[in-house]
Order: structure tokens, then sequence, then C-alpha cells
């Protein structure tokens, strides 16, 4: 019975702790083996080869695909490898092993690079469009970040006496385009988990793309492929932090508390939220195969972490965690006209959304208003509403920069928990914007203005969780 396991970004800059807090202490047994490391690319690289995820700020790929007149991607070009060979200088002090490392990573940089320039100077005859190519080079781009960690982290683990094998599922120069599957069936025909250890790129290949269905969380659905294809007994995500109760940053780290134990649809409301728990379309495929998920944090190795599956309801209700979200653009739309077809409305504007690629966190819909609350950036919010007020010239647009909270548990169904909410945001002189509860009772959300969101979660966990001596939060009475 064997383990798939991520490591994320944060923590795979730090070697020394994946060596010793990670592989040299399995959860599951004193076995090194039998287990499978799906690993990240190092912080930040994945920002620098496409775009900074969290502002937008235009990575290699950003601006390659902006401008063909425009050299700039050359020179981010250039400071990504020197960021890449000073990261190897960091970790193979013995000059050989640097050598090596420095000659995997500048072949696919220079082929990469040479790929753009063709491109570039391909695109600039009429009967090519470099827009047709995009989703490709964001691909191929992408692909580097994995192979860079995976072949560094394989290669270091060999040097420590582990019997580890750097497994390429990037595709780089392959000749066959196979479903994502198929590619993981093929790299692990010949793998012994009793005896190697398999340090797995995130990004995979597939002739679909994995980038244009899961764009950035991609690696997540590498790792979930890979439990569910393999029949792993567990599948584990190494974080730098816990899965807690609430961000210990704002409620102090005496308060917030791992979760412990939750289940697959707390975590799709925590993705919905960007809170990376794990894709909801990753999600998917581990509840579907009963594959139990462990989110565990690489700086505590001791610590079990918060268990994840499908089955589990809290013994009472509760809530679980305080989770949001800021940056968040409310954009409301108004027309006396949409009275008795706000269906035709909304398919129309989440069509608009849907085209800009802006993330739906939530909406509001009555009778002659549909509000979107967005996860994206400003530009991308101008140039939606733009494209609204040229399709509804008649109706009234109007934009705010909002933040959501939300209160999240498996089980919460309390009565009277809106009303003591309300209560507990209120007596913090917080004005709530607006307030999303479904009838299924694991999730409440409240529209906050930005500068209120600090204080309305550590108002919500004051109120809604508490501790008690085994560090779980304590459920509600009803």
């Amino acid at each position: 019975m064997h383990t798939i396991e991520k490591i994320g970004g944060t923590s795979m800059s730090d070697y020394a702790a994946i060596r010793d807090n990670i592989i040299r202490k399995p959860a599951h047994s004193n076995n090194l083996y039998q287990r499978v490391f799906v690993v990240s690319a190092y912080g930040g690289i994945t920002d620098k080869l496409l775009e900074h995820k969290k502002n937008g700020l235009p990575g290699i790929y950003g601006l390659f695909s902006s401008s063909m007149e425009d050299n700039s991607w050359q020179s981010a070009f250039l400071a990504l490898r020197q960021e890449l060979h000073s990261i190897n200088i960091s970790l193979f002090p013995d000059s050989a092993l640097l050598n090596k490392a420095n000659d995997f990573i500048n072949e696919r940089l220079d082929d990469a690079q040479k790929c753009l320039q063709d491109l570039q100077s391909l695109c600039t005859h009429g009967h090519f469009a470099l827009d047709s190519h995009l989703a490709t080079v964001r691909e191929m781009l992408a692909s580097i970040g994995e192979a860079h960690s995976a072949w560094n982290t394989a290669t270091l683990l060999q040097h420590d006496g582990v019997n580890a094998r750097f497994v390429d599922l990037t595709g780089w120069r392959t000749d066959k385009h196979l479903p994502l599957d198929d590619r993981i069936r093929v790299a692990f025909s010949g793998i012994d988990l009793s005896k190697e250890m398999p340090i797995v790129t995130g990004y995979a290949h597939s002739e679909d793309g994995l980038m244009s269905s899961f764009d950035r969380g991609y690696s997540e659905m590498t790792f979930s492929r890979l439990a569910v294809i393999t029949s792993a007994s567990e599948a584990v995500i190494h974080k730098e932090f816990h899965l807690s109760s609430a961000d210990p940053r704002l409620v102090g780290e005496d308060n917030a508390v791992p979760i412990g134990r939750t289940n697959y649809d707390v975590a799709d409301q925590l993705a919905n939220l960007g809170m990376e728990a794990i894709h909801p379309k990753a999600a998917k495929g581990l509840r579907q195969n009963k594959i139990p998920l462990r989110v565990k944090n690489t700086f505590e190795p001791e610590h079990a972490g918060t268990l994840i599956t499908g089955d589990y309801i809290s013994d009472k209700p509760c809530v679980e965690i305080i989770a949001g979200c800021k940056g968040i653009y409310a954009l409301e739309l108004f027309d006396q006209d949409m009275a008795g077809q706000y269906e035709v409305y909304d398919t129309q504007i989440l069509a608009l959304i849907k085209r800009f690629k802006a993330h739906v966190v939530s909406k509001d819909i009555n009778a002659n208003t549909i509000t979107h609350y967005l996860a994206t950036n400003l530009k991308t919010v101008k140039r939606i509403r733009a494209a609204l007020e040229e399709k509804y010239s008649e109706a009234e647009i109007d934009q705010q920069k909002v933040a959501i909270v939300s209160a999240i548990g498996s089980d919460m169904q309390v009565p009277g928990i809106l009303a003591k909410t309300v209560q507990a945001v209120a007596s913090r002189d917080v004005s709530v914007l607006a307030i999303h509860q479904s009838m299924r009772q694991v999730d409440m959300q409240f529209v906050v203005n930005e500068k209120d969101y600090d204080e309305t979660v550590k108002s919500l966990h004051a109120a809604l969780v508490e501790v008690h001596n085994h560090g779980r939060a304590i459920c509600l009475a009803s």
C-alpha cells in the first residue's frame, strides 16, 4: 500500500526540510519507500514563467503574448535563467553535480527560448496568428519549473542515499501526444515502489493540455490522477502551514488550530475562495475513488495534519474554519427590463465573464439586478464592464472592491447561527454589504468593505470557533 504525496512550492524551496521532515519521516510506516512525490516548481518560479498568481504581473508568457514587437520577454528569460542558476548554486555545493544541474536546466531553457524566437519570427508573416499557438506556449513554459525542481530533488536525494528516480511527465521533445492517464501509466510501468522513490514533475503533458482545463491547478490534477490510477491508500499534500481554523496571522497563533478532520465539500468551499487545499476537479477523483486526502505542515512532521474524506460529518453541528479573500470586485448590473427574464441576462453575463477568464466567487440575483463577485484584477473588471455597457446600453452598471469572509463547516445546521454570526460582526462596527447562506448549511458568506476584512475574520473566529485542550474546534451548542 503506497501513498501519493505532493510538495508545494514554498516547501520545495527548503530542501533540508523536505529531506528531513518528509522523506526521512514517513507518516504511515518506518519504510522509506512505497511513496511517490509530485513536486511543484520552486516558490515564485511559475509566476516568472507565466504571470504572478495574485497581482497578475506578466512573466515570460505574459510578455511574449502581449506584443510581437516588444522583446522584453527575452530580458525576463535571461533573469529567469540567472535565478534558476542561483537556486542550483544554493543546492549543489559539489561542483560536478552543480554542472550537471545547470546542464539539465540550460537544455530546457535553450530549447524553449529558441521555440519562442522561431514562433515570433514565424508570426510576423500574415498567414500565421500568434493566438493560435499561445496555449502550447503556456504549457511549454509551465513545464520548465517542475522539471527543474524534480530533477534537482531526485539528484539530491540520490546523493543523500535515497534510491530516488526522476520521473518526467512533461513530454519534452516527445513525438507522442498521450492522454494524461496513459502518460502516467507508461511512465510508471517499470517502477518498483518497494525499492524506488519516484520524484514526479507536477506538470504533465497530455493531448488535451492540462492548463486549458485547470490552468495553475495542473499539478494537483497530476497528483490526483496518480493517486487514482495507482490505487493509492492515501493522498498527502505537504504545505508550509496547517489547514487551520483561521489565518494565525490574523487571529493569533494560540487561537488558530489545525482542523484535524473535514470533508471534500469543505475543501471545495476553500478552493472557491482561493485557499489552495486542492483544486475541486482534482478532489473529485479522490472522492469518487474513496481515497482520503491528508494536508500536512512540512515544518511540523510529527503532526498528523488534517484528514479530508468524502463521508466525514462533524459529531455536532459546528463551524470548522473561518476563511476569506480580499481583492474581490462586486460587478452589479441593474436593468428594469430584466424582470421576468433574468435567466437570459445571467447566461449572457456569465458568458462574458468566462470570455475574460474571471473567477466567480459568488453572486446575487433579484428581479432586476445581478451582482457577480469576481476574483480578478482591475484591468479584467474594466474589460468586462466595457463589454457589458456595450451590450446593455440602458442598464446601470456599477463596481466596488470588497472582501468576502466565510464561516465553513461539514455540518452547520445550528438554529440561530446566522443571527449569532451577524451579531458578532456588528459588535465590531463592521457593515455587512451582503450575506449568502445556502440550504446545504456548509458555509455562510459575508461581503464587507475590504478595510473591514481583518476585523471580520477575527470577530467570526472569536464568536464561532473555540479551542479545547486537544486543539480541535469546539462545536456550537444548539
